[in-house]
């Protein structure tokens, strides 16, 4: 760390000098133009840059694995390239059928060109267009109805909505993808924070909990397979994943909903609440787990996992209720 002595020149404006080891690194000359940030107390400085894309290039020679081209094209997207080349000696018909799956995937990126060694992607949306609290609160929607849907197909063995709610998956997925991107971008740059209209810390508390909402969203479509791995269940064991269900529900809405608030006091009393409910939610999982295990081993073991996923979606809930906390804790 630096320190600079403000100075008074003219009567009136405070001046400060740059460190030249850094105006060196950043290309800041005698009459270069540099973009100051406010951000509360923080005034950030960054070097002007013309106004255009970032693109960044990735070679896919090594990446034969459907898996590991899906995920390369999935972590450019995320680290916030705006036009992605993926290079080859040869693009395989297999390559290219995964990138444009990949694509379909993520917010606004498109395929723009293709040719026999690259495909090229580019971002066709601007980050100023994109909310993340918008997406949050869509995530928070979708995440939560899947995990209602999910239990109703357990207990009425309906193997159409399981489908459906697995399917519904890759839209919370997207959502996140979309979400860490924003991120990033707001970390790299502050002029995407000013975009995005939240502070850094803000899009912390969002991002964080975009990815308990995702996690809640796979729990959901992991108890929609095991409701296709078993028929009708006695309502004896199906009264009882209602109920906690019911109540483990409560925990990620209510903290979504301190998240949410522009009002610090009803934010944390709606904490406190949430934390109430968890409490009271641990005890209930034990009393379901001693029910379930009077039943046939097996239908006990798969109902034993769905408790599981219940348990672990009020722990999400939680992780939640943590960041509207501190969200809603007064600056120091």
């Amino acid at each position: 760390m630096e320190t600079r002595k403000v100075q008074v020149t003219g009567g009136s404006t405070y001046t400060v000098s740059l460190p030249k080891d850094w105006a060196t690194e950043n290309g800041v000359n005698s009459g270069s133009t540099v973009e100051f940030h406010s951000e509360g107390d923080l005034l950030l400085l960054t070097p002007q840059t013309e106004e255009g894309r970032t693109e960044g290039k990735l070679d896919i020679s090594d990446l034969s694995a459907e898996e590991e081209l899906r995920r390369g094209v999935m972590t450019m997207y995320v680290s916030g390239f705006d036009v992605i080349t993926l290079t080859t000696d040869r693009m395989t018909a297999d390559q290219r059928r995964t990138i444009r799956d990949a694509t379909q995937g993520l917010v606004g990126l498109e395929v723009i060109e293709e040719m026999p060694t690259k495909m090229v992607l580019q971002d066709l949306l601007d980050s100023s267009e994109l909310s993340m609290q918008n997406a949050v609160t869509r995530m928070r929607l979708v995440s939560l109805t899947m995990l209602n849907d999910a239990v109703q197909a357990l207990v009425e063995d309906d193997d159409e909505l399981a489908h459906d709610v697995m399917e519904r998956d890759d839209d919370v997925d997207r959502l996140w993808y979309m979400t860490s991107r924003v991120f990033r971008s707001v970390l790299r740059n502050p002029t995407a924070a000013n975009e995005v209209g939240f502070s850094r810390e803000t899009c912390f508390d969002l991002q964080s909990s975009a990815r308990q909402l995702e996690r809640i969203a796979d729990h959901a479509t992991k108890i929609a397979e095991l409701a296709l791995e078993v028929g009708e269940i006695p309502e004896p064991a199906a009264q009882p994943l209602r109920d906690l269900h019911e109540e483990v529900s409560e925990v990620p809405e209510t903290a979504m909903e301190a998240l949410l608030s522009e009002d610090s006091d009803a934010a944390l009393e709606l904490v406190r609440r949430a934390r109430r409910d968890v409490d009271a939610i641990e005890s209930l999982v034990r009393e379901v787990d001693k029910e379930i295990h009077e039943f046939d081993p097996q239908l006990a073991q798969v109902l034993g996992l769905v408790v599981d996923s219940l348990s672990r979606t009020a722990d999400y809930g939680t992780n939640i209720a943590e960041s509207a906390l501190q969200k809603a804790a007064p600056e120091p």
